[in-house]
């Protein structure tokens, strides 16, 4: 089927948007964005929309304004979720069941589940996460599903500050640690797999500096968005992960928006 038929769409949800400017989200009530969000996946997971279809929209000079609008609003409102339910976690008297309670909690299960079947993990593992944000939803899941250890880094100190919080307040401080630093931080600590969030940036600069450190066995797992579900942000190129050779990737189902790609180093 032809995506052009959300053409129309999208430039709508993109001019809805704009009212709201420089993306004040903490201004909007959280089920007027959720609906939006809604609405834009409706668009990011119709599965009669094959890859070459989803390209021509995707590629159009006409559409960029527009996906430029519906992708920082993606990134806006995710940040904002995750922010607030970190923060509601160490205000809470049961904090695993508001962690429980995020938005994409039970989407990140299906995720999790997807990438083990890429690296199986163990407690043997050791997964160092680039780009952790507020809410390591990943590697407390890692963890509790599969008891590996678990790293995360995190860029901004105030939200690697946050994220420490979280990890005390779920009494997991002594199974995942978080550490304020970029990609270099790697290169103090000891890991078995290595993981790039999908919000990592800039994504050239993260796989250089991950060539440099890593070597040619290890793992390195990223995410990205395909088809459609590149409307919601825009996909890890081939130019970013040069120096890697592309070994195997699972493509979402459902309302998971990721797919996980596992790479190596090659010299």
């Amino acid at each position: 089927m032809s995506c052009y038929k959300y053409w129309d769409r999208i430039k709508a949800i993109a001019s809805l948007l704009k009212k709201y400017g420089d993306y004040k989200l903490d201004d909007i009530p959280a089920e007027d964005i959720i609906s939006i969000l809604d609405d834009v996946e409706i668009i990011a997971h119709d599965q009669t929309i094959d890859f070459d279809s989803a390209k021509h929209i995707l590629d159009d000079q006409k559409m960029y304004e527009a996906l430029g609008i519906i992708r920082k609003f993606y990134v806006s409102l995710g940040t904002r979720l995750e922010t607030e339910n970190a923060k509601a976690i160490l205000e809470s008297d049961d904090p695993w069941t508001t962690l429980e309670s995020f938005h994409f909690y039970d989407r990140y299960q299906g995720l999790i589940q997807n990438e083990n079947q890429l690296v199986k993990f163990t407690p043997e593992q050791k997964v160092v996460l680039i780009g952790g944000g507020p809410l390591p939803l990943t590697l407390i899941l890692f963890n509790k599903l599969f008891n590996s250890q678990c790293v995360s880094v995190e860029i901004l100190p105030e939200v690697a500050a946050l994220s420490r919080k979280v990890i005390k307040k779920l009494e997991l401080e002594s199974e995942i640690e978080v550490v304020q630093g970029d990609e270099t931080a790697l290169k103090d600590i000891e890991y078995t797999v290595v993981m790039v969030a999908a919000l990592a940036e800039p994504k050239e600069r993260v796989f250089a500096n991950l060539w440099d450190i890593v070597d040619t066995v290890t793992p390195v797992l990223y995410r990205t968005y395909t088809g459609m579900r590149a409307i919601l942000y825009s996909p890890v190129t081939e130019r970013a992960t040069r120096g890697f050779h592309k070994e195997v990737m699972i493509l979402p189902t459902g309302k998971v928006n990721n797919t996980s790609v596992l790479i190596r180093k090659v010299v």
